[in-house]
């Protein structure tokens, strides 16, 4: 397995891999975990060669939010990449990345107005910029994300269409702990005491699922009783419930068809969020 550092040295790499057969890639910001390695997996199944990034990217965090913070550990993150066969890590600065003078960024309307995008500004702006500059870098032939950021994979997958990259966009399950929750690296920041109290927010969707199962269409009371079973745990503050349309992110009233119910929250240092689709 490769570590590349230089933009350069990966596009000439890149054009190799892709005339000996299909590129797949996987970009992430390391403290890999399970949801992160089933990417690897997806890519890995359907492509001959897989090349993942390891960036925290500096321009998707807000001023009071975790950059620094942010768990790290590549020792760890090589290892695990190497047990799952992926053939080149690109592991970038950010002096790479955003050399002196950078000045250009990317942004999807309508999409980022609402859930994540209403409380964290700019925050998808430098998610779809890291990822242009990935896929113009890495040049794959897919590139594969997690549902458990669905308003992400929308937001890239738009990008993708709209600017006509040459890669299509897979999305692949969440992949959840036997409790229920979401893996995160940020689950690493939850005391154990937290760490007990934060399947609620699963829960919350399991039981969106459930009410409109047995016949409940109004978004409203949904999203009601979502929000009162997450305060039954202390500590919560909640970001956002919503139910949204899967096409423009919109929310609905009336839910019908097939929607996104997804729920935001800080719980000690941790930001978890967590989704599902369902048709009603």
């Amino acid at each position: 397995m490769k570590v590349i550092r230089s933009k350069a040295a990966m596009q000439r790499l890149a054009d190799r891999l892709r005339s000996q057969g299909r590129v797949g890639f996987v970009p992430t910001m390391g403290f890999l975990h399970e949801g992160h390695l089933s990417l690897v997996r997806v890519a890995r199944k359907r492509c001959d060669s897989v090349v993942v990034s390891v960036f925290v990217n500096p321009t998707q965090f807000g001023p009071e939010e975790d950059l620094e913070a942010y768990p790290r550990d590549f020792g760890r993150d090589r290892r695990l990449l190497g047990q799952e066969g992926v053939d080149v890590v690109f592991r970038p600065d950010a002096e790479t990345v955003y050399p002196d003078g950078f000045a250009t960024s990317v942004l999807v309307e309508r999409l980022t107005r609402g859930l994540c995008g209403r409380t964290r500004p700019g925050h998808f702006s430098g998610v779809l910029t890291v990822v242009a500059k990935l896929l113009n870098i890495v040049k794959p032939d897919i590139a594969v994300f997690g549902q458990k950021d669905a308003q992400q994979a929308l937001v890239v997958g738009r990008m993708v269409r709209d600017l006509d990259f040459d890669t299509r966009i897979v999305v692949a399950p969440t992949v959840r702990e036997r409790d229920g929750l979401a893996m995160s690296s940020r689950n690493f920041y939850l005391t154990p005491e937290q760490r007990r109290q934060a399947p609620v927010l699963y829960r919350s969707l399991r039981l969106a699922r459930r009410m409109v199962r047995d016949g409940e269409r109004d978004a409203a009371s949904v999203k009601l009783a979502m929000r009162r079973l997450i305060r039954r745990e202390s500590g919560f503050r909640i970001d956002y419930v919503e139910v949204v349309d899967t096409g423009e992110l919109q929310p609905v009233r009336r839910i019908s068809g097939r929607v996104l119910v997804a729920v935001a929250a800080h719980l000690g240092r941790a930001r978890l969020i967590d989704n599902i689709i369902m048709r009603a």
